[in-house]
């Protein structure tokens, strides 16, 4: 996730967000004292940022004005840091609570367990993983265990994103797709790239389901499509989605946000 990744950002992020309040006579003494920097470094991010067009020098009460442009990068930037502090609590939690995996052997209670995904799913077995917790209670083969003190990282490989962009109905719908290139992308086309198979399929909007249904595509994925595909890339899952034209964007911005790697293959014959 990109988050003030270059020197000063969060300097910038905290005065933008300072000048942002509107406050009377708010001098650069003010913000030093609130951010616990000095006077000089206010100064020098200050210009910056009015060289960069994102605050604007004005006579009067409120000397310091941010612009449009400098609202739009502290908003940009306070939901990057948000993403990033539910992601840090997300992790705490991690330590401190019960995980369900599934016992792919007999367990004791108080044993400590080797841990691995297979096919988006946590396992738990006595072999030695990257990562281990001990077991919580006694359990049967197959059955759901809980596990406690987790420790290490499970090994695992990013999932990949396939989309397959198809014409929208006032383009022809599903008699301007190249059904031939849909068939083969489905069947090996995703190879070229690495991806051994494909282990989740999506569709969003009504010609892409058509089309799935056609071509006996079984669609694992249907709602909330961006969040459902990260979720299974996160897992080690890789994803071959059907959209609609336009629909594609805002998928692709989600899983650049994210950071999951993805391939677009166009099926339209227009």
């Amino acid at each position: 996730m990109k988050i003030f990744k270059k020197r000063g950002e969060m300097t910038h992020f905290q005065i933008l967000s300072e000048i942002s309040k509107q406050e009377p006579h708010l001098r650069q003494k003010d913000i030093a004292e609130r951010l616990g920097i000095t006077v000089q470094a206010v100064s020098e991010n200050i210009k910056t940022l009015i060289n960069e067009e994102y605050v604007i020098f004005k006579d009067g009460r409120a000397p310091y004005r941010i612009t449009q442009k400098g609202i739009a990068k502290v908003k940009k930037e306070a939901i990057n840091l948000r993403k990033y502090s539910d992601d840090v609590l997300e992790t705490m939690n991690y330590y401190k609570s019960i995980w369900p995996a599934l016992a792919t052997e007999d367990l004791k209670e108080g044993e400590k367990v080797g841990l691995y995904m297979d096919d988006g799913l946590l396992y738990a077995n006595k072999s030695k993983q990257s990562a281990c917790a001990q077991v919580l209670l006694d359990v049967k083969k197959g059955d759901d265990v809980p596990l406690i003190d987790l420790e290490g990282l499970i090994d695992l490989e990013i999932g990949q994103v396939v989309i397959i962009t198809l014409p929208a109905i006032k383009n022809g719908g599903s008699r301007s797709a190249d059904i031939n290139l849909i068939k083969f992308s489905i069947d090996s086309g995703f190879k070229k790239w690495g991806i051994d198979k494909i282990d989740k399929f999506g569709a969003m909007g009504t010609v892409s389901r058509y089309i799935a249904n056609k071509l006996d595509i079984p669609i694992d994925i249907e709602f909330a499509l961006a969040q459902s595909s990260i979720s299974a890339a996160k897992k080690g899952l890789n994803i071959l989605i059907l959209v609609v034209g336009d629909m594609s964007k805002g998928i692709i911005r989600s899983l650049e946000d994210e950071n999951i790697k993805y391939y677009v293959i166009d099926a339209s014959t227009n």
